[in-house]
């Protein structure tokens, strides 16, 4: 595993709603010291967990700006910014204020269902635009579109600002194939939490991770073992959290995972809609697998 600050384990922040579906601010600023105080190496903000296409673009302005109040230096900060618009997207990068953040995470592009060439023209717009380094976010289940190996490491070796990738296909040879293909500074992220353990035993670097939200000192420890070699180990720190980790995802997400806050207090469990709260089955599911293994 290659030493970065933006390697081990990332959190893929909720946004906490009130009741009124304003933003829930002292809830986020809890969840914020939460994962920190857990051992989480970094904070994403304005990913999918976010709920982010439900946020004004005032409010997305108003989370990056409290965040990094919230953050104050302790970790480093990385910002979603993705879409299917490329000179939109362009547009935007051109007035972003880079202050305090360390790194964009840029979705590929959703609903178009570009070929592997458009793709890589779409990053290579946005590689020439962009202030910060970029992270490359490859989560064919929710575009419609996989990047392919080679088109992820044609990016990578063409572009330096292309310094990581989250790989969220599922695929473990496709990441292997990453792995062994990109330049060797080049970082590989699991954007599976049930994956992770096996993505770093064959070289990644890490996770940007939902699980890590809720349960994360037991979650973060498991990356740090496995950042350490100790991959066995991991496997056994990882194996209380493994049916608790795939509950999280019954529903979809952010769901499962503002269920499990909602059940340990940490939050209300509220999310704007098309998205709904959980089933009351899930919610008495989660409640047990947490008290059984002792996660919160």
């Amino acid at each position: 595993m290659k030493r970065h600050i933006l390697s081990g384990c990332g959190a893929a922040m909720i946004t906490p709603f009130k009741a009124d579906m304003s933003i829930d601010w002292e809830s986020l600023a809890h969840m914020i010291d939460y994962v920190i105080d857990g051992g989480t190496n970094y904070i994403v903000a304005l990913g999918t967990t976010a709920e982010t296409p439900t946020l004004s673009s005032q409010e997305k302005k108003d989370v990056i700006e409290f965040i990094k109040k919230q953050v104050a230096g302790r970790v480093p900060i990385v910002v979603g910014k993705g879409g299917n618009n490329t000179q939109s997207l362009i547009e935007e990068l051109k007035t972003m204020d880079t202050e305090g953040i360390t790194a964009i995470l840029s979705v590929t592009p959703y609903y178009n269902k570009p070929s592997q060439e458009g793709l890589y023209r779409h990053f290579e717009a946005i590689a020439k635009a962009s202030p910060l380094p970029i992270i490359l976010y490859n989560v064919p289940g929710r575009t419609g579109v996989n990047m392919s190996a080679d088109t992820t490491c044609r990016l990578a070796r063409d572009f330096d600002n292309i310094i990581a990738v989250k790989e969220a296909s599922g695929k473990i040879d496709q990441i292997e194939q990453i792995i062994k293909n990109c330049p060797k500074d080049f970082l590989v992220l699991s954007g599976d939490d049930g994956m992770t353990v096996d993505v770093m035993r064959k070289g990644g670097d890490g996770v940007i991770s939902v699980a890590v939200n809720a349960f994360p000192k037991c979650f973060s420890h498991v990356i740090y073992l496995a950042s350490q070699g100790l991959f066995d180990r991991a496997d056994e720190a990882y194996a209380p959290l493994h049916e608790a980790v795939c509950a999280l995802f019954e529903q979809g997400n952010p769901v499962g995972v503002k269920a499990a806050l909602a059940c340990m207090g940490h939050i209300d469990n509220n999310l704007r809609l098309p998205l709904v709260p959980a089933t009351e089955l899930l919610m008495k599911k989660m409640e047990k697998l947490i008290l059984e293994y002792e996660l919160c």
